[in-house]
């Protein structure tokens, strides 16, 4: 078998257009003063902000017609959510479009048509995936009895604090399934807010203990492992489009610093010592998005196959492992002042660590690239 594999990149039209309008939105909606306003928020983003996501469809984009969604597929979220991370401006879109894309591949046609017109109205959904800090354990100890009721707990679940919607795995009857379960469900003191490095994020842990699932609220059956296999995929492309516009503009706050700091009478910009990271940047970016839009190529509805499970894995090790030299380098060209709260290196370092540990760093995909594409 080929290491290289396929090398399918496209870029659609209805790609296109998103992203001139989410960059465009980005610009003018979420500059990095509006966005450090945002970073003591209980949120960490703006509400009405999120509801001018929410009218321009974007919550919708990935879901079916037949749901209320504008039916254009996952891959055409890939760059708006490029555009987001490239503004530093922190929303549940991701979230919310992963839980869609759960219920979505795991779910029977009357529970999809049921609950995914709410989150493609705005409904803020979440996905609850893990059991410890751990993406390489995908053991699942979060119970659901025989009455329906719910025993345990979820860590680092993404925008709990403002989620109307949980999608849950659990184990059911000795194997893997799925419970919806809405947030009134919830009792008090259910949720323990994360601290995270990275402000513009937010995370709690969940109780979900002596919480009662309807029957219809329980998704179960064989295409359930293969949905949350997919999720953790799609995840990892989606944090990598956001780690490589995030990057983008770690790069464009350095440049304009190496233009205007002077140092012994000469910009910054002119010595090689500082020309060549920057450059190892732009190269390295440029890869990222590559990567980022070979895996948009390739994934679809359809279960994702070895190709696009290449192509996911790729673009996160490379896109965060990108942002994290980006985020470094940004810290150290700015000198005594890069190591301060009020410069904005410290926002791009900050998402960097996030996103690196986000659905697995860089050599929790290498490890398992190495299983697919060596052995």
């Amino acid at each position: 078998m080929s290491v290289v594999g396929n090398t399918a990149l496209s870029f659609t039209e209805e790609q296109a257009m998103l992203l001139d309008v989410a960059r465009q939105f980005c610009r003018d909606k979420s500059p990095i003063t509006r966005v450090r306003e945002q970073l003591e928020t209980a949120t960490g983003f703006d509400g009405a902000l999120w509801d001018e996501m929410v009218a321009l469809g974007w919550t919708g984009i990935a879901l079916p017609e037949s749901c209320g969604g504008s039916g254009l597929g996952v891959a055409t979220l890939v760059p708006v959510v490029e555009a987001m991370g490239r503004a530093m401006l922190g929303t549940p879109l991701i979230s919310s479009a992963l839980a869609g894309q759960l219920l979505l591949r795991a779910g029977n046609s009357e529970q999809c048509e049921r609950l995914l017109p709410a989150i493609a109205a705005g409904t803020v959904a979440t996905v609850a995936l893990l059991d410890n800090a751990d993406w390489g354990n995908e053991s699942v100890a979060l119970s659901l009895d025989g009455q329906g009721v719910l025993q345990g707990g979820k860590k680092y679940v993404p925008d709990a604090a403002v989620a109307s919607l949980f999608v849950v795995s659990v184990r059911y009857q000795g194997e893997i399934a799925l419970a919806v379960v809405r947030s009134e469900q919830l009792g008090a003191g259910a949720l323990r807010p994360n601290t995270l490095i990275d402000q513009t994020k937010r995370s709690a842990n969940v109780d979900f203990t002596g919480v009662t699932v309807d029957r219809d609220n329980i998704i179960a059956g064989s295409n359930v492992v293969a949905a949350l296999r997919d999720i953790r995929l799609l995840g990892a492309l989606l944090v990598a489009a956001e780690a490589t516009g995030s990057a983008a503009a770690c790069l464009d706050t350095i440049v304009d610093y190496l233009k205007t700091r002077k140092q012994f009478g000469k910009l910054i910009g002119s010595y090689q010592a500082l020309k060549h990271p920057t450059v190892d940047i732009l190269t390295a970016t440029d890869s990222a998005r590559s990567f980022v839009y070979h895996a948009a190529t390739l994934v679809s509805d359809a279960v994702l196959d070895r190709d696009a499970e290449v192509a996911c894995r790729m673009a996160k090790a490379q896109a965060c492992q990108t942002l994290i030299y980006a985020g470094d380098r940004a810290v150290q060209f700015h000198g005594g002042m890069g190591f301060t709260y009020e410069c904005d290196a410290q926002l791009y370092i900050r998402r960097a660590q996030w996103s690196q540990q986000q659905f697995g760093d860089a050599q929790h995909h290498r490890k398992r690239l190495a299983a697919l594409l060596l052995d």
